[in-house]
């Protein structure tokens, strides 16, 4: 189907914004559905999500169907007014499946089966799983595809599943051949001189399964391409066969916040909807921001308005020690990601199970019942989004600045023998976010080969490997007249994990005023470096400046000493360490404001977010204390209907949705 004909998230919310969740009525008897309609349309719920883990309930035994109970759930949601957002249930496949047909079962790298007994129990490369999975979707598209309550559908559940097994060993070999086409061109790539890896037959090739010692790194780069790949296919498979059926409802499958497995750019492509789970921890000092990270990436991935499927009421289940949410942060960060682009905030799940491995895991509807907190809270929340709905969906969240991130650069640098262990790529990733969260700037997220003119600044937190394209993009954006920030490990290897002469690529040795890159300085747990005002942590670098190179800020003592440790060439800049939170705000704040990048509103209290949604301000206070800001102007407050003049007050967890 064209892109351009692809329908979207508003063809489901239609002006409003979903509110819901996973509902998983075949846990409980009949006669509680109607209990559970009644106190959703109390609560202001027009969508759930059915059948996510149902096929073992739709498929008893193989090919035996019974939708009886689903026929009349679909009948009960359409009669009540709440539309269904239809899965595939192909996520758990039933017993009976991993029994009769072993093959079906993942196998991880020590040669052993993932047995049945919990969820994602399948093997991506089975073709007797993928048969199955065909067949139920068949049968659900033309069950369902005309039913008026269905509006969108989701296809199997958070895609997360590996396997080293032989069945996908022979799709990895054929996966290889469509990259490489010959061996000697796969021999090259891996750099199999090294250790007397070199192959003569394709057979040869397996997945790399446990080794000795370390494993090739670009064969273990391929293999996570290769996973991410296949969980692909699995996914638009049964998409077609959805789309097929009904071309204009549109499809989605729910991500994992930076989940490792998926290259999340590849798969939002092949999405009408972008949705995405997202479980910040309540006692996280950063959990705020933490949720504005993948909102600010799930929103860039889909270029505009998206989901978040799952989100939790209360405690989770799967923590150490699981805490609840306090009074007023369930309402809170539900208004942060429509803040950030959300059209639909849905939970897992809508009343909380009372057997299984998830029945500490809270839902809207607690084992408290509809007194209890959470569903009161709930309740409120329904009735302030179906109160804003028609000022904010499909609005945008507009942003001049942009963080580049790329799954594929993730893996090469994740390898193990790097330099440090400590580097971690997602927590590089949080830091240079958090300063820019702290700074009261919002940032979109970008692939290093998308179009960047658009911004007026753009970072590079790290990407370790780097292919030619992304390579002259950030190049002709710098050329163009944008602003660059790269952090260090940046450009050191190409796609194919080769390492480029100089220990960086030259281009952007000469971009960034590097003559040399001498050495790799790591550094342990609790040591620093001064830097001239501020401390470096985690890593530093031994660098030769080029004479158009102008130094920020060098290294005092130690065996850098006078060394650039922040260099600049013009409007791009290069920072060798990992500066301590307050100087990389002060930092990246100052090289923003350079670039005539500002925040929403100045002088804003450190816990207070401002974020701007098409011509709507939103206000939000992360800390338990009221808080007193001014807003210059005139405007009304959506949510409590009150006039707004210069000045705010938002108490203990507060949001002010304000409109001119």
């Amino acid at each position: 189907m064209p892109t351009e004909n692809k329908p979207g998230l508003h063809d489901t919310t239609r002006g409003r914004i979903l509110y819901g969740g996973d509902y998983n009525p075949e846990q409980w008897p009949e006669e509680t559905w109607l209990d559970d309609v009644r106190l959703m349309k109390d609560a202001g719920v027009n969508s759930v999500t059915l059948g996510v883990f149902s096929w073992a309930k739709l498929e008893p035994r193989p090919a035996e169907r019974d939708f009886g109970w689903l026929d009349r759930l679909m009948d009960l949601m359409h009669a009540n007014g709440i539309g269904v957002v239809l899965a595939t249930p192909t996520a758990s496949p039933p017993p009976w499946m991993g029994h009769r047909h072993p093959d079906t079962l993942p196998v991880d790298q020590d040669g052993r089966t993932e047995w049945w007994g919990g969820r994602q129990h399948f093997s991506h490369s089975s073709a007797t799983y993928r048969r199955y999975a065909a067949a139920i979707t068949e049968d659900l598209a033309a069950r369902y595809g005309t039913h008026p309550a269905l509006t969108m559908w989701h296809i199997n559940n958070e895609y997360c599943t590996y396997d080293w097994g032989d069945e996908a060993a022979v799709r990895f070999r054929g996966w290889l051949q469509g990259r490489y086409g010959t061996l000697d061109a796969l021999n090259e790539a891996w750099g199999t001189a090294f250790w007397s890896q070199g192959y003569g037959d394709w057979a040869e090739i397996h997945t790399p399964r446990r080794a000795h010692y370390l494993k090739n790194p670009t064969q273990v780069l391929d293999f996570k391409r290769f996973t991410s790949d296949m969980l692909l296919e699995c996914y638009v498979a049964e998409r077609d066969i959805v789309r097929r059926a009904t071309p204009t409802i549109p499809v989605t499958t729910n991500f994992m916040p930076l989940w490792v497995g998926q290259d999340a750019w590849r798969w939002a492509d092949e999405e009408d909807v972008v949705s995405v789970d997202l479980y910040p921890d309540p006692r996280d000092p950063f959990g705020a921001q933490n949720g504005a990270l993948v909102q600010d990436m799930t929103r860039s991935q889909a270029r505009g308005p998206w989901m978040l499927m799952e989100q939790a009421a209360g405690p989770v289940n799967w923590r150490g020690v699981n805490h609840p949410k306090p009074h007023g942060l369930n309402r809170l960060w539900s208004l942060q990601a429509v803040a950030r682009g959300a059209d639909a905030v849905c939970y897992f799940q809508w009343r909380q199970s009372r057997q299984g491995a998830e029945k500490f895991h809270s839902g809207m509807v607690s084992h408290a019942g509809e007194e209890g907190r959470t569903y009161q809270e709930a309740k409120q929340l329904g009735a302030e989004l179906a109160r804003i709905s028609p000022e904010v969906t499909g609005s945008h969240s507009p942003s001049d600045i942009a963080v580049l991130h790329d799954w594929h650069a993730w893996w090469a640098g994740a390898q193990d023998g790097r330099p440090s262990t400590r580097v971690d790529y997602p927590d590089l990733l949080r830091a240079w976010h958090r300063a820019f969260w702290e700074a009261h700037l919002t940032t979109d997220f970008a692939h290093p080969e998308h179009d960047l003119s658009a911004y007026k600044l753009v970072v590079v937190p790290q990407l370790y490997a780097l292919t030619d394209a992304a390579i002259e993009n950030l190049l002709a954006y710098v050329r163009g007249g944008g602003t660059l920030v790269s952090g260090f490990l940046t450009g050191v290897a190409d796609e194919d994990d080769r390492v480029r002469p100089g220990g960086m690529d030259a281009r952007l040795r000469e971009l960034l005023g590097i003559r040399t890159l001498h050495e790799w300085w790591p550094l342990d747990a609790g040591e620093n470096v001064e830097c001239g005002g501020f401390r470096g942590t985690l890593w530093s670098e031994e660098i030769e400046k080029a004479e158009d190179g102008e130094v920020e800020s060098a290294y005092k003592g130690g065996e850098l000493d006078g060394l650039p440790a922040v260099l600049r060439k013009g409007r791009a800049w290069y920072v060798s360490t990992l500066p301590e939170p307050d100087a990389m705000r002060d930092l990246l704040a100052r090289v923003a404001a350079e670039a005539g990048a500002r925040p929403v509103l100045d002088a804003l209290p450190a816990q207070v977010e401002a974020v701007r949604r098409g011509d709507l301000l939103f206000l939000l206070n992360h800390g338990r204390e009221s808080v007193t800001l001014g807003v210059p102007g005139t405007r009304r407050d959506l949510l409590t209907g009150a006039t707004v003049q210069d000045e705010l007050t938002l108490g203990r967890y507060g949001v002010a949705v304000l409109k001119p």
